[in-house]
């Protein structure tokens, strides 16, 4: 049965985001005959996805915070004729205040509704939901009290569960908020330190505890929900590389045993179910690396940055299905049609430098891009030569996804598009993750959360050797002008 009836052809989107992900919303657009407007800020007046869009209007001069505006992502909206708006990721994607200025402005919001966002967005209310559907998660607490009964309340759940510990911000995301406690001399400061890390980044310092599952595997399930009660999964995503809870590296499928993914991916629709979900949704899980145990940590209520690997592997644009389902469309993707076949590798081509805690490189020019091609190369990004990365946003330039028909085909795949990218006049991430295809752990697909602790030696690359910067020169001599290769 219908959750809700609507039915409403949208013709135009405002896409209220910037760079990399307005120009995925816009390719999808312009295949299914939609027109697509952008918002910018100041700094951004000269990127290349204003230039793609059919409408552009400035915001204001920013940095980040008309991304943040609600008013005037609906004044935009409504100047330009948008009858939909597409959040992308990050600034107001998982803002349930925005997806209700939306609807109360009549226009169509192409994520979840707002409820849904709101129960979701926080994590204790989330794991509530989750034990009353009896779908297992990580030990833990609700709230934690203001003061020293807060720290009073920490201080037994780990005499209880033991430690380490882990403190997380209840409103948190993107690897903000979260911090890992070794004993209970140390919970008073880390506590305090977490409070206030989460005022400062999401304006709400409540915290909760969780029993800390050491060097666990972190893997999640892409799903889709139409209004009429109809879930899929897209299949699974391993997601276990990372540096500060950010994720550097996302591989699709997860290399776990079949009858673990099915019961994995089966938990995600249930989970989705139980919370009402709809449109598409990323179910993130914990697993032990050892026994295979895994257990529910959040639900992301929006579009992955790593979307990508899942879409390579199934041939389902999943932005094409947000905004069909956003117009009151029923899912129309079959059971058997969902196949996932072959391996996916997509790593985040930044302007940074890793072997200095990668330092951002913003400021700087892109004197030379050259990116490679060939079967199985996918690239979402926004560099070109000439453009100078801004110092006002995020340091991604480019995404990188391949794909092939087995995990040594792809890494293979991988290291071989790495080896010919190249992007002078600044550092970027492609040596650090050369060293990685390099590793023997990880062509072995033997890696967890633990991964980049355990192999610092994925820092001891190499400088460009003299035969690419000889190269770097000769392409740069007879390509003086700029030019925006493989990028539209």
């Amino acid at each position: 049965m219908a959750l809700k009836t609507i039915k409403r052809r949208i013709k135009k989107i405002l896409i209220a985001n910037r760079g990399e992900i307005a120009l995925r919303v816009m390719r999808t657009a312009m295949e299914m005959g939609l027109e697509s407007v952008v918002v910018y800020e100041g700094p951004d007046r000269e990127a290349y996805f204003i230039r793609i869009a059919d409408e552009a209007i400035r915001i204001g001069d920013g940095p980040r915070v008309d991304y943040l505006d609600i008013e005037k992502m609906i004044w935009a909206a409504k100047k330009s004729g948008a009858d939909a708006i597409h959040p992308g990721y990050g600034f107001l994607a998982e803002n349930p205040d925005f997806a209700e200025a939306c609807h109360r402005a009549g226009i169509i919001f192409i994520g979840p509704p707002p409820k849904v966002i709101r129960n979701l967005g926080n994590k204790v209310k989330a794991r509530e939901i989750m034990r009353n559907a009896s779908i297992p998660f990580i030990p833990g607490t609700y709230n934690l009290s203001p003061g020293e009964d807060g720290l009073k309340e920490a201080r037994a759940f780990g005499e209880k569960h033991g430690y380490p510990v882990m403190l997380k911000a209840s409103a948190g995301g993107g690897g903000r908020g979260i911090r890992k406690v070794e004993s209970g001399e140390d919970l008073a400061a880390q506590l305090r330190r977490t409070r206030a890390e989460a005022r400062k980044s999401f304006k709400d310092d409540n915290v909760y505890v969780e029993k800390c599952i050491e060097s666990p595997r972190h893997v999640e399930v892409q799903i889709l929900a139409d209004y009429y009660g109809n879930v899929v999964h897209l299949g699974s995503r391993d997601c276990s590389i990372q540096r500060r809870h950010q994720k550097l590296l996302e591989i699709a499928p997860a290399d776990l045993p079949k009858d673990v993914l099915d019961d994995m991916c089966s938990t995600a629709v249930r989970a989705a179910r139980e919370v009402g979900y709809i449109n598409a949704g990323t179910v993130e899980f914990l697993v032990d690396a050892k026994t295979n145990e895994f257990w529910f940590m959040e639900i992301n209520t929006r579009l992955q940055v790593e979307h990508t690997v899942t879409e390579e592997l199934t041939n389902i644009d999943v932005i094409r299905e947000q905004i069909r389902i956003a117009e009151g469309s029923p899912l129309a993707i079959a059971r058997d049609r969902i196949l996932v076949m072959g391996k996916s590798i997509q790593v985040r081509i930044n302007a940074e430098d890793p072997i200095n805690n990668f330092r951002p490189e913003g400021g700087k020019t892109v004197e030379l891009y050259l990116p490679p091609g060939g079967p199985g190369i996918r690239l979402d990004g926004i560099v070109y030569q000439g453009y100078r990365i801004p110092t006002e946003y995020d340091s991604l330039m480019v995404k990188m996804t391949v794909r092939g028909y087995d995990w040594e085909q792809t890494v293979g795949r991988l290291r071989r598009a790495l080896n010919v990218f190249l992007i002078s006049g600044l550092k970027t991430t492609i040596p650090f993750y050369r060293a990685i295809c390099e590793e023997p752990d990880f062509r072995a697909g033997r890696f967890d959360t633990s991964y980049i602790a355990a192999h610092p030696q994925v820092f001891n690359y190499p400088e460009p050797v003299p035969e690419v910067k000889s190269l770097e020169k000769f392409i740069a001599d007879i390509h003086p002008t700029v030019f925006f290769p493989y990028i539209y």
